[in-house]
Formats: C-alpha cells, structure tokens, sequence
C-alpha cells in the first residue's frame, strides 16, 4: 500500500503515524506554493505571469517523459491541475500516484484494463490526452468543467476546440487576468500543441514531442504582444502545421 502524504503538510506527523503499521510511504518535500490548482482558479491568489506558464507547462511535460520514458513504463493516468505541485521557485512536480499503472509491456501496445465496468485500452496517449486538457487550463485559466459558466462554455475543451487552430481567434481563450501580456504568436503555438493532444488518439504527438515543442516556444523579454516564433525541427513539423 502507498500513502501520499498531504501535499500542503510536512511530512513529519504522516510518518509517524503509519510507523507502527510497517506500510510504505510515499513521501513528498514540502511544496510551499502548493499547487497549479491553486494559482490558477482560486480567488484572491497571485496571477501566475505567462513565463510562469510557461515554466509549469515545460516542468510538468519533463515529468510525465520521465515516466513515460522510465525502463518500465508508467501511465499517470491522473495528470490535473491539482496533482502539480509547486515548489518555492515555482517548479512543478507530480504527485498522487494511486492511479498509475505499468505501461505495455512484450510490444504491445496498450493495457488492457476495466473502465467503469467495460473493457478499455489504456496507453500513453491518454496522458497526453490529460496534458492537453491542463494546457489548456494554463492557457484560459478555466476549469476543464465548470458548472458555473453559461450551458455552452461549462466543458473547456468542447466551449475552447473551435478556437484553437484559428491564430486571429485564440485572444479569446486566453486567461483574461494575463491582460494581455503574453506573446500572441507563442500563444497560438500553444493553443494549436493542446489542439493536437487533444484530437484523435493516432494523431496525437507522444510526450518527448511535446516537451521537445515547448521548449521551442520563445519568452521575449518586455515585450506584451510579439514574438520571434516558435522553432520547430524535422521531426515536430507535422504536429504544428497548420490545419488550413
């Protein structure tokens, strides 16, 4: 059995506790900035700057390649807002790992597992999956579903997907309390990397992809709406050609 530790208490008074029991523990440093969650959706929190974002976004990604790159295999299968953490200098982990399961092993290509009481494929691609939903919620600082939006906007990904491939309509996905202040070329980069995550399982990049994407995207300095572009290599192109 694994415990997680709280993610916003030391760990001292959880090991003690479960000493006596002889059960394994998964422990946590403290992570002062508690997580993504948090800076993103709660009132009254400090906005996180777009290189912040951007800092998050690219740590997180590092985390998930790790697994998914590991001798054996790990799908997180529950990668949120909530499970990155956020140490003092805002660098992500993750944590929660009650629902991870081993990848495919003997070539195959997925796991089989037992989904609400039927049958399903279990593989990387839907962490990838996960991640372009979080993206997405960096992106908008939106909730993937809030039930206090207007009926046609309660599901991010459903209200944010008809935007995202068009660069002169990504303006309004964008988390308001940015005002502005993101570079615009990036920022459909962006939009266009969830877009991809989000689609169709076969087209979906893998995470070294991904995380090889992000780190491409330009941060300028002082400057509220430009960019210089997003560098991509041979073997990313396809993902971020554009749809028309």
């Amino acid at each position: 059995m694994v415990i997680v530790v709280d993610r916003a208490k030391p760990a001292t008074a959880a090991m003690e506790n479960k000493q006596k029991d002889e059960q394994r523990l998964l422990v946590y440093e403290y992570m002062p900035n508690g997580s993504l969650e948090n800076h993103l959706f709660e009132r009254g929190s400090n906005v996180l700057s777009w290189s912040l974002r951007m800092k998050v976004a690219i740590g997180a990604a590092r985390g998930l390649c790790f697994l998914h790159e590991a001798k054996d295999q790990v799908i997180y299968r529950d990668f949120k807002a909530a499970n990155i953490l956020l140490n003092s200098g805002f660098n992500p982990k993750l944590s929660d790992f009650g629902l991870a399961k081993e990848g495919p092993k003997d070539n195959r290509s997925h796991v089989t597992t037992q989904v609400i009481g039927t049958e399903g494929h279990l593989t990387m691609k839907c962490d990838v999956y996960s991640f372009g939903v979080v993206l997405l919620e960096i992106l908008s600082g939106r909730r993937a579903i809030d039930k206090t939006k207007a009926r046609q906007e309660e599901y991010l990904v459903e209200w944010a997907t008809p935007y995202l491939r068009d660069k002169r309509k990504v303006f309004r996905i964008m988390d308001t309390k940015l005002v502005g202040q993101y570079p615009q070329k990036a920022a459909f980069m962006m939009s266009f990397l969830a877009l991809q995550c989000i689609g169709e399982v076969k087209g979906r990049p893998s995470m070294p992809e991904v995380l090889s994407l992000l780190e491409k995207v330009t941060i300028p300095r002082h400057r509220k709406s430009r960019s210089r572009g997003f560098a991509t290599n041979s073997s990313s192109k396809r993902f971020l050609r554009h749809p028309n």
